[in-house]
C-alpha cells in the first residue's frame, strides 16, 4: 500500500460530496477533546511514504466515535494512485464483496475528489458517526463526504485488525508492537 489517503477538493452537491466554499477550518473543533493515541511511519518497501497519527478523545480508542487520521507525507503520490490504492485496500478488506456499482461509485466520488500530494503535505480524515468524514489540508477544510459506509471502509485501510501494517495499527491505537 503506497498510500490511501488525499485531501478531497469540494465537488458538487448531490454526488455523496457535501459543497462548501473552501475556507480556514480546524479540524480540531469537531473533536475537542482529542489527543494523540499513537503513531507511526507507514513504508513500503523500505521507502518512507508518510507519518500517521491517530486523534481521539475515547481512551482507549472506539471506533464508534468521532476520531481523525493525520497522515504526513514523505513524498509525492499522484491522486490517481490513490484512489487506485484505497479502492483496492476498501475491496480486500471488506468481510463481504463490495457491490462492483458501489466500488465504482466510490472510485468515482474519490476521483473527483482527492488531489496529488506532494512531500510536506499533512492531510487529515475525521471520522464522524452517524455522517461520513471530513478531509483536511491542515486548517483548511477541504470536502465532506456524506457516506458513512465508504467512510468506514476508508479508515479500515489503517484500523482492520487485517490492514497491511498490522504494526503501524498497533502504533495509532497506542500499543506498541
Amino acid at each position: 500500500m503506497l498510500a490511501a489517503m488525499a485531501g478531497l477538493p469540494l465537488a458538487a452537491a448531490g454526488a455523496g460530496v457535501a459543497s462548501a466554499a473552501t475556507a480556514t477550518a480546524d479540524w480540531r473543533a469537531l473533536i475537542p477533546q482529542a489527543q494523540a493515541l499513537g503513531g507511526g511511519d507507514m513504508s513500503w518497501f523500505g521507502f518512507r511514504i508518510y507519518r500517521a497519527t491517530l486523534w481521539s478523545a475515547s481512551r482507549p480508542f472506539d471506533a464508534t466515535q468521532p476520531f481523525a487520521l493525520q497522515l504526513s507525507y514523505y513524498r509525492s503520490i499522484s491522486r490517481e494512485r490513490l484512489v487506485r490504492t484505497s479502492i483496492d485496500e476498501i475491496r480486500r478488506l471488506s468481510p463481504a464483496p463490495v457491490a462492483a456499482a458501489t466500488l465504482t461509485r466510490w472510485e468515482a466520488l474519490l476521483d473527483t475528489a482527492f488531489i496529488d500530494v506532494a512531500e510536506g503535505d499533512e492531510l487529515t480524515g475525521v471520522y464522524l458517526p452517524g455522517k461520513g468524514m471530513r478531509l483536511y489540508d491542515r486548517q483548511r477544510l477541504l470536502a465532506e463526504l456524506d457516506d458513512e459506509t465508504l467512510a468506514r471502509a476508508f479508515f479500515d485501510i489503517w484500523l482492520n485488525p487485517d490492514s497491511r501494517d498490522r504494526k503501524l495499527r498497533q502504533r495509532l491505537m497506542g500499543s506498541a508492537p
